[in-house]
């Protein structure tokens, strides 16, 4: 019998100590575009292992996990194929180097967001509006 399973990944939301920019990269790989750092669990890895460890292989920062935010599993949110994504929101201090899979990658005021690939935007929609206040300053 043969089964088929969703495949875990993780998703993670950096910001900087000011919280008024996240980090996000530039694909190499389909789909193109810009999207959160992230990636797929290895086999025996935790999920916020995975969310440490894809940070460093996609912005070269080290990062400090602040919480485990959501999962997203709509089936569709990954053209490629079904993922559930685990989301986490860090911490890092730097300039971010796009590496490994990510052509580029840069810090970006949640104001000014370019056309993003997956289900990124509703996921940095749920973030602002679980924290960021009415002022716009953003808070954990």
């Amino acid at each position: 019998m043969s089964y088929k399973n969703p495949f875990p990944t993780v998703d993670i939301i950096i910001t900087d100590k000011s919280r008024s920019q996240i980090i996000l990269i530039e694909r190499k790989n389909p789909p193109l575009g810009w999207a959160l750092p992230g990636g797929f669990v290895d086999w025996g890895e935790s999920l916020e292992a995975a969310a440490v460890r894809e940070a460093k292989e996609e912005t070269d920062l080290d990062c400090t996990l602040l919480c485990q935010f959501h999962s997203y599993s709509d089936p569709s949110r990954d053209p490629r194929h079904h993922t559930i994504s685990t989301v986490f929101v860090a911490e890092a201090i730097g300039t971010p180097r796009g590496l490994d899979d990510a052509r580029e990658a840069r810090w970006v005021l949640l104001s000014e967001l370019p056309l993003l690939v997956f289900d990124h935007k509703k996921i940095i929609a749920d973030f602002v509006k679980h924290f960021v206040s009415e002022s716009g300053s953003l808070f954990l």
